[in-house]
């Protein structure tokens, strides 16, 4: 059996020993979500003043109101 033919049938082995569901990598999305989270976090709590700022000029511009 070559070796290409012997991972398709781990491949077809480990599928039908689950039932078909594919589990994923859980822990390595929820590693991704924490890190989301935190590094927003942080950039909300430096950056906080400047994007308030920055979106009430623009909603200020899109009224047409000149601000203050």
């Amino acid at each position: 059996m070559t070796k290409q033919a012997q991972a398709v049938a781990a491949w077809l082995q480990a599928r039908l020993m689950t039932g078909g569901r594919e589990r994923g990598d859980m822990v390595g999305w929820v590693l991704i979500t924490v890190m989301t989270a935190a590094l927003v976090a942080v950039l909300w709590a430096v950056l906080g003043p400047q994007l308030r700022q920055l979106l009430e000029d623009a909603l200020n511009r899109a009224r047409g109101s000149i601000p203050s």
